[in-house]
């Protein structure tokens, strides 16, 4: 189905109409079915309108956002809860773990930058990069 805005060309009157498709409206204006609904002329063209775009596609997209959000935030809690936080001191760290200068019960997390983690991997030091929310973007 297709929604058209309609005009008349007599009285100027707008009006919309559904179509099952453009060849239908096509069709229908050529046998001389449509017409206006003030005037009855049937000197009808389709106006400049915009396409709708279906909110499905936006509803999904927020879905599996809210979705994507839900098991970041279960993550994060679970590192929050099992993991020390040891700021932006995590490269330090985990070179102290890694080298066994400092032994720790618990594993840690932190802030380290794209360069620090390449050096860590290229010691052989295992990070991962996980996506973080902040607390107001949950």
């Amino acid at each position: 189905m297709i929604k058209y805005k309609l005009e008349c060309d007599d009285c100027k009157n707008m009006f919309d109409s559904w179509f099952c498709s453009s060849k239908e409206f096509e069709r229908l204006k050529k046998i001389k079915l449509i017409n206006c609904e003030n005037c009855n002329s049937l000197n009808i063209k389709k106006s400049i309108m915009s396409p709708r775009i279906s909110n499905s596609l936006n509803l999904t997209t927020e879905k599996k956002t809210k979705k994507i959000k839900s098991k970041i935030n279960e993550f994060q809690s679970f590192i929050n809860n099992n993991f020390e936080f040891v700021g932006d001191n995590f490269s330090y760290e985990a070179r102290s773990i890694h080298y066994g200068n400092k032994k720790s019960n618990k594993g840690i997390y932190g802030n380290a930058s794209n360069k620090d983690i390449k050096e860590l991997k290229e010691e052989g030091i295992e990070t991962i990069t996980i996506p973080w929310l902040k607390n107001k973007e949950n």
